[in-house]
């Protein structure tokens, strides 16, 4: 599942933001039982290990010049839910890019 979003901040403020609310991204998550690790293989590269109702999901966000794309590897299992979680990951991703 893709779910981009645009933003006109660009790359090193998006970073900035990102690295700095990193840890709410879990609160977007439904059901709010999920633990979120994030690491960055790269400058525009944050992966995430999302653990969830004993499962884990692997996803990452790529930041490019106008848009931050959130990649998740949804299971074949969970795909009735797609619509739930990409309108959330639409609501928190902008909150999370928004200045504080």
């Amino acid at each position: 599942m893709r779910v981009p979003l645009p933003h006109e901040l660009g790359k090193d403020e998006v970073r900035r933001r990102m690295k700095a609310r990193s840890h709410e991204i879990a609160d977007a998550i439904p059901g709010g039982m999920a633990e979120v690790e994030t690491s960055w293989p790269n400058e525009d590269c944050m992966a995430l290990d999302i653990k969830a109702m004993g499962n884990v999901t692997r996803a990452q966000v790529l930041i490019e010049d106008t848009q931050v794309i959130f990649e998740i590897d949804l299971p074949p299992a969970l795909s009735f839910v797609e619509p739930v979680i990409a309108g959330a990951i639409r609501k928190k991703g902008q909150k999370l890019l928004e200045a504080k």
